[in-house]
């Protein structure tokens, strides 16, 4: 491999590594739980909403256990959700970094999203350990797509985000309209339903949104045959590459924006 390739590329992971230390002492300081708001966010929401429906009994009429069909749901939808709000303002909140060399506004954008997925993922991954830990529910019924589908879920945040990151360096107006424009698309997400559930018509829509292939493929293989899924991960796929060779385009005549001022 090309010795000059290998150089670039350590580089571009020490500033990486340098920006993910700066992003975290920012946003969590070095005093208290620090970093371990970055997993203990998320935890603390999820928990929050199951308690709430189980308080309210809206489990009831329904063979899927609360615990598990909350933590698939919303710590699903929190990771491409804040991904993409992260992302969202990041060139504006890191612009006097990008007159450094070595610091690129792709850089930039991998740190906010790898932060949000690891945070997200060690969040998902201990609340599952726990339910299933405490006997509330069985473990997942089939790994492998709780995991494909989960990566397919953190691809669509990371694309959006980047798509929504490199077109707000264009306009501040990407940011005005993300924000009502999330909370829209919160209760659609499939975060607090199964697609099988709903009417044939509002189906067919809400099965334009990608995000809800990811999260009905997630819980096929957490629930197995108890549930009855639609998903097209083709579907999905497609529009994840969408986003991300849009985001890739946009980041590209910013970052041409940047070097010209």
């Amino acid at each position: 491999m090309n010795p000059s390739f290998l150089n670039a590329l350590s580089i571009q992971l020490r500033v990486i590594h340098a920006l993910m230390m700066r992003e975290v002492i920012s946003r969590f300081g070095r005093r208290n739980l620090g970093v371990l708001w970055l997993i203990g966010e998320p935890m603390i929401f999820t928990m929050s909403v199951t308690t709430l429906w189980k308080a309210a009994g809206l489990h009831h009429g329904s063979p899927l256990p609360i615990e598990a069909f909350a933590v698939t749901g919303y710590s699903s939808v929190l990771m491409w959700r804040n991904t993409a709000s992260r992302c969202n303002s990041a060139v504006h909140h890191n612009l006097r970094l990008l007159y450094h060399r070595n610091v690129r506004v792709l850089d930039v954008f991998l740190t906010r999203i790898l932060l949000e997925m690891a945070g997200a993922t060690m969040s998902f991954a201990l609340l599952t350990l726990a339910i299933v830990s405490l006997g509330l529910v069985s473990p997942p019924d089939d790994m492998l797509k709780v995991v494909g589908g989960w990566l397919m879920l953190a691809w669509f945040g990371g694309a959006l985000g980047l798509a929504l990151g490199s077109s707000n360096a264009y306009s501040e107006l990407v940011d005005r309209f993300w924000h009502p424009f999330s909370y829209v698309m919160f209760p659609l997400s499939g975060a607090a339903f199964m697609v099988d559930w709903l009417p044939p018509t509002a189906r067919e829509y809400v099965m334009w949104l990608p995000m809800v292939h990811g999260v009905e493929y997630l819980r096929e293989g957490f629930f197995g045959n108890v549930v009855v899924t639609h998903h097209d991960l083709g579907y999905m796929a497609f529009v994840n590459l969408v986003l991300t060779f849009y985001g890739l385009a946009m980041m590209r005549g910013a970052t041409r924006a940047i070097e010209q001022q």
